[in-house]
């Protein structure tokens, strides 16, 4: 920006924008759906119009995924072999639901935390007027 020019940026509150994310709404108004489909983010928020599609989540809600439910089931499957010994089949029939379901939970507010991020911290486009 022109050292000429001042620019009234206002904040933008992060825990604020963070829980619209968690939530998968949009993290500018709150009340607009974040996502067109399962994992497909809106051009822009339904309600208020914010642009959203400057948003680069990529790989970062898979692995944030991967790290909670790997780290949640695998101490879960430790105490429950230990203190139940339940049949090997069951078990692993057990948490293979729990894992996928787990899984398909938490992936979308996982991309609606991180581009709710971007979105608050001005990254990726978000901050231009």
């Amino acid at each position: 920006m022109p050292q000429h020019v001042e620019a009234i940026i206002e904040e933008r509150d992060t825990k604020t924008a963070v829980l619209r994310g968690l939530r998968r709404k949009c993290p500018s108004c709150g009340e607009g759906h974040m996502f067109v489909g399962y994992l497909k983010v809106a051009d822009q928020c339904p309600v208020c119009r914010e642009e959203l599609s400057h948003h680069r989540a990529d790989d970062g809600p898979a692995y944030l995924t991967i790290l909670i439910v790997g780290h949640l089931m695998g101490i879960l499957m430790h105490v429950i072999f230990i203190n139940f010994r339940p049949e090997p089949l069951v078990m692993a029939t057990g948490f293979t639901v729990g894992c996928v379901a787990l899984s398909l939970y938490l992936l979308p507010r996982f991309k609606g935390f991180i581009v709710a991020m971007q979105w608050a911290k001005r990254m990726h486009g978000f901050g231009n007027a």
